[in-house]
């Protein structure tokens, strides 16, 4: 089955994550409705006079029939009342997903309600929440940065995962995937355990005769880390009766790991003590640098920076530069507009092919990542990118914008291309009027300077295009552009570039023609996930060679 667009969203349940959803997707108008359902008139009532919903409801019977997509935000414990409930009134359609913090038994749930689970069921778990609860704490920033981690089954349909990734998406969000089992596994280690170890500790320390010197006196740390004690008591009760063996497992590691340390201390053993100390302290910083990854490095080029430079002896040794720019720039667009799910390694994380990345992610395509080179990208085939929520900023990155502007001239919804101060001056001429020689509708700035605004059109038209200036960039977008046209579209170079863009297509299962200087492309051709490995950027390895050249009796390998 093929999920049409979302037009009406029902919120069964408007607590804290459920209004919080709905507040934040009312916010950026991402479906013409808005509705939530709770068994509390009060909580109904609140919820439209907070703004957070735009319909509210009392009786399942008078919302779920009209429904588009369904989010459970319920506890984990009511979700197989609730699916009992809606089976009867849904239709064919509707999408369903949850907000529950175990998968294993909300699968079970629905395969105990509906027998064979439908393709349109794709549970799910934003890691987000507060100690606060109920509608009226409803925060529509609250997963802004924040994980969204989707199980889908193998019953699955693919395109109702997406419109779910899409959904949390539109809230700020980073969408993730994985298996049921391994998010049960992962969430009792990292969710699980520190809300268990929170609550005991504070019953272990509220028994003691002197308890009230003890909270009197407590430090800024011993807060931080009791706060989520505060948690509703109900529902962390059904997660350890849902999570139960995964949630033990994490307990006798903690355990054994605990016994350990405190054997140490007891022995007073330094170098078992420092091991302890120093391996988590590099974790937590790895783990910090994870949470603050945005989708543009930080600007830590700024900073002032001192160079002294010293006379050095001969350089010996192996290394491996960074991914090229032009080439990650390009995996990016190809793993997107492909037909399944890429993994790219070697993916240079510079400012530039991290702003071609959040174009993407923009417009609907789910991205895991990057880290440590490694990007894995659902790809939504040429034709299933959706229309940004606003203007796409570029930053600096002229590449990204000269190719996004072929891309986008053939799509069926209109977008405006900005950048920063620099990328606001250069030149996008040569690329919109080749662009325009195929049908598109593409302005500009006075002197063709950005912003670069380019709307629908019914369709491209193939050319024969003999290039006057090399460029390319400008092969790269016409070969992009006229995937899309209609007819073959035909570049002769005055000299050979680049041919990146060529080859890539070529290992994404595309078929392009080359004779000398000429190369073509027919449209009607699909592009196939494909991993792919981002070379070394030579450029970049110029400095170790050069380094290596100029001192004596150097040995330097370069992979």
């Amino acid at each position: 089955m093929s999920y049409h667009k979302i037009n009406r969203i029902l919120v069964i349940g408007l607590g804290l994550i459920g209004g919080s959803l709905a507040k934040a997707l009312k916010r950026k108008q991402f479906a013409t409705l808005i509705a939530g359902f709770d068994m509390s008139p009060d909580e109904v009532r609140q919820g439209l006079e907070l703004d957070v919903i735009d319909e509210g409801f009392n009786e399942l019977a008078a919302c779920v029939p009209i429904a588009d997509l369904i989010v459970l935000a319920v506890p984990v414990k009511a979700t197989h009342q609730v699916l009992e409930q809606i089976k009867p009134l849904l239709s064919s359609h509707t999408i369903i997903t949850d907000v529950g913090s175990t998968k294993a038994n909300v699968v079970a749930a629905a395969r105990d309600v509906f027998g064979a689970i439908p393709s349109g069921f794709i549970p799910g778990h934003p890691i987000a929440g507060s100690e606060k609860s109920g509608v009226i704490a409803s925060d529509d920033q609250l997963f802004v940065k924040h994980k969204i981690i989707l199980t889908p089954l193998p019953e699955s349909d693919p395109s109702a995962v997406q419109q779910v990734a899409r959904m949390w998406q539109a809230t700020g969000a980073e969408v993730l995937q994985m298996a049921v089992e391994r998010h049960d596994e992962v969430l009792a280690a990292t969710s699980h355990l520190p809300h268990i170890l929170a609550f005991s500790l504070v019953d272990t320390l509220a028994r003691e005769q002197d308890s009230t010197e003890i909270f009197r006196y407590a430090a800024g740390g011993f807060r931080d880390f009791t706060r989520i004690a505060a948690s509703d008591p109900t529902m962390w009760h059904d997660i350890c009766i849902a999570n139960k063996q995964q949630l033990l497992n994490q307990i006798d590691n903690f355990t054994a790991g605990l016994a350990e340390l405190r054997t140490a201390i007891e022995h007073t053993d330094s170098q078992a003590m420092t091991g302890v100390f120093t391996r988590a302290k590099a974790a937590r910083e790895h783990f910090n640098r994870m949470l603050t990854r945005s989708a543009y490095s930080l600007n830590r080029h700024q900073d002032h920076v001192t160079f002294r430079v010293r006379k050095a002896m001969a350089i010996q040794g192996n290394t491996r530069v960074p991914g090229d720019k032009s080439i990650s720039h390009r995996a990016v667009i190809m793993g997107a507009l492909a037909e399944g799910v890429t993994l790219i390694r070697g993916f240079l994380e510079s400012e530039d092919s991290l702003a071609t990345l959040q174009a993407f992610r923009d417009m609907g395509v789910v991205i895991e990542g990057p880290h440590q080179g490694q990007v894995k990208i659902y790809g939504v085939g040429l034709h299933g990118l959706c229309p940004p929520p606003g203007d796409l900023y570029l930053g600096s990155s002229d590449i990204s914008m000269r190719l996004l502007s072929a891309i986008l001239a053939a799509q069926e919804f209109d977008s405006r291309l900005l950048g920063d101060d620099l990328l606001m001056t250069k030149p996008m001429v040569r690329i919109t009027q080749a662009l325009r020689t195929m049908g598109a509708q593409v302005d500009t700035a006075d002197g063709g300077v950005p912003p670069v605004n380019i709307y629908a059109v019914e369709s491209l038209q193939g050319i024969d295009c003999t290039m006057q200036v090399p460029s390319a960039q400008v092969k790269s977008g016409l070969l992009l552009a006229g995937l899309y046209a209609q007819g073959k579209t035909t570049i002769t170079e005055p000299v050979m570039t680049r041919d990146h863009t060529e080859r890539m297509l070529q290992h994404f299962g595309v078929d392009v023609q080359r004779n000398g200087l000429t190369v073509s492309i027919t449209p009607g051709q699909t592009l196939k996930a494909a991993d792919f490995n981002v070379p070394g950027d030579m450029s970049c390895a110029a400095f170790f060679i050069v380094a290596a050249a100029i001192s004596p009796n150097s040995d330097v390998v370069i992979e």
